[in-house]
C-alpha cells in the first residue's frame, strides 16, 4: 500500500517555483499526452524552444497572462512507492493569506530560492509562516543553478544563511536541495553538472521523508458536528453524535468526557454507514453512541478524561493577519474552534514578528496584512483547547469579521 505525503511549495515571484511543479508533474509522467502538447503549441507560439512547465499549473488567466501563480491549487501525482498531494502557493507577498491556507495541511514544504538572489523578505515571510504552522518538514530547493554554473560556494552560503533561519524559527528538520527546474537537475534525476552534491534529489528525498503525524498516537478528540435523532420506529430512541475523529482512537467501551460541559459516559456503540466498528481512528468520520443521555451538542470535544484539553474563557495565541484592515486591540471578532463558534474579544496585542530578525518586538499598535503577532483573546464562552505544538487539529482556529463572516486570521493556541 502507497503513502500519501501533503506537501506545499513557496517562493518569491520569479524563483520557478510554477516551473519546479510542473517539472515534478512532467518527470513523474503526470501529465496528459493533450496537455503536453497544448503546452508544446503554446511555448513555440511565444517563440521558446522548451516546454514552459510553468503552463501545467497556472490555471488563471491572469496567471498566464502575468507569469504569477495567484490563487492557490492542488497538484496531484504518484511515483511506484508514494501518492502526493500538492498546494501550490503564489510568493507575491499580496497572496500571503493564500500561502497560509495550502500549508494549513502540509507535511511537508518546498521553499524556492533563485540562486542569484539569495534570501529575500518574501522567503523569509515564507519561512516564517511554516514555522507557524508547524510544518514538520522543510526542503529548501535552490532553484537556477544553471544561472550561476552549478557553483558550489553559491549554494552552501545560500544553504548556511537559510539554515541560521530556520534555526531561529525553531524548524526541526531542513534539508537542502541545488536544483535547476527549467533543465531538471537533482529535480527527479540526479544532475552530472553537480558531482560535489552528495543528497537526495528532491523527489527522492520526497519519497523517503516519514508521512503522518502520528494523529492516532495523539489524545483522543472528536468534535461533535451534529446530534441525530432520527425518532423512526425502527429507532425510536436512537440518539447519536456524529462528527470526525480529530486526532487519538475512540474506541467502545472507553469512558468520555464532553467538553466544556464537563458530562460523563461511555461509548457504547460506533455507527458508520457501512455498519458498525468497535473503534474508529482519526480522520475517520462515524456516529458515537454514548450509554447515558447527558447534555451534548454540536461544539462539544468528547476526550477521555485522563487526556482531557484545557477549557478556557481567555487565550494567547499566535495570529498571521489575512484582512486588509489592521487588527487593534478592543476588536469583536467571532473564534472559530473546530465545530464550535463564539464571541470574542482581542484584549491585547502583546507583540509581532519582525521577519528581518526573526524575533518577536515590543507589543504593537496593530497588526496590518499578512502580519505575524501574539494576541490576548477573551471568549463569550468557553472552549476545549489544546496548545497547538501539542495537538495541531485543535490547537489552531479562525478569527471571523461578525459583521460579514470573511475570515481575519488564522490562529494558534499557545
Amino acid at each position: 500500500m502507497t503513502s500519501l505525503l501533503r506537501l506545499t511549495t513557496a517562493g518569491s515571484v520569479d524563483d520557478g517555483k510554477s516551473t519546479l511543479v510542473g517539472r515534478l508533474l512532467h518527470d513523474t509522467q503526470s501529465i496528459m499526452t493533450d496537455q503536453l502538447a497544448a503546452v508544446e503549441q503554446a511555448t513555440r507560439a511565444r517563440g521558446g524552444d522548451l516546454p514552459d512547465l510553468a503552463l501545467f499549473t497556472d490555471g488563471l488567466r491572469a496567471e498566464r497572462e502575468q507569469g504569477i501563480t495567484i490563487d492557490a491549487a492542488y497538484r496531484y501525482f504518484a511515483t511506484p512507492t508514494r501518492k502526493f498531494v500538492l498546494a501550490d502557493c503564489p510568493g507575491h507577498v499580496q497572496y500571503t493569506r493564500n500561502t497560509v491556507c495550502g500549508a494549513s495541511t502540509a507535511e511537508l514544504a518546498v521553499i524556492l530560492v533563485d540562486a542569484r538572489q539569495g534570501l529575500v523578505e518574501q522567503t523569509r515571510r515564507h519561512l516564517a509562516v511554516m514555522a507557524f504552522l508547524r510544518v514538520p518538514h522543510l526542503v529548501l530547493a535552490v532553484n537556477k543553478m544553471d544561472l550561476v554554473n552549478f557553483d558550489e560556494p553559491t549554494f552552501r552560503r545560500i544553504e548556511s544563511e537559510f539554515a541560521a533561519a530556520a534555526g531561529a524559527l525553531g524548524v526541526p528538520d531542513l534539508v537542502a536541495v541545488p536544483v535547476s527546474a527549467l533543465h531538471g537537475d537533482n529535480v527527479a534525476v540526479a544532475s552530472r553538472r553537480t558531482q560535489w552534491y552528495r543528497g537526495p534529489t528532491l523527489l527522492e528525498h520526497l519519497e523517503a521523508v516519514p508521512t503522518g503525524r502520528a494523529a492516532v498516537a495523539e489524545p483522543m478528540r472528536f468534535p461533535v458536528q451534529l446530534v441525530l435523532r432520527p425518532r423512526t420506529a425502527e429507532h425510536p430512541d436512537y440518539r447519536g453524535l456524529a462528527g470526525r475523529v480529530a486526532s487519538g482512537v475512540l474506541e467502545v467501551g472507553h469512558e468520555v468526557i464532553a467538553l466544556p460541559s464537563g458530562g460523563r459516559s461511555t461509548v457504547v456503540g460506533i455507527d458508520t454507514p457501512d455498519g458498525p466498528m468497535s473503534c474508529a481512528a482519526a480522520g475517520q468520520s462515524v456516529t458515537v453512541l454514548l450509554s447515558d443521555e447527558i447534555d451534548v451538542g454540536r461544539g462539544e470535544v468528547l476526550a477521555r478524561p485522563e487526556q482531557a484539553p484545557r477549557v478556557v474563557t481567555e487565550l494567547d495565541a499566535d495570529l498571521c493577519w489575512l484582512a486588509d484592515h489592521p487588527l487593534r486591540a478592543g476588536a469583536r471578532v467571532l473564534v472559530k474552534h473546530g465545530t464550535r463558534t463564539v464571541r470574542a474579544v482581542v484584549t491585547e496585542l502583546t507583540g509581532r514578528l519582525d521577519l528581518r530578525t526573526l524575533r518577536h518586538t515590543a507589543p504593537p499598535a496593530a497588526l496590518e496584512l499578512n502580519e505575524i503577532g501574539v494576541a490576548r483573546i477573551r471568549l463569550a464562552q468557553p472552549l476545549a483547547v489544546d496548545s497547538y505544538a501539542t495537538d495541531r487539529h485543535t490547537g489552531g482556529f479562525l478569527v471571523i469579521d461578525a459583521a460579514d463572516g470573511n475570515t481575519l486570521a488564522a490562529g494558534l493556541v499557545g
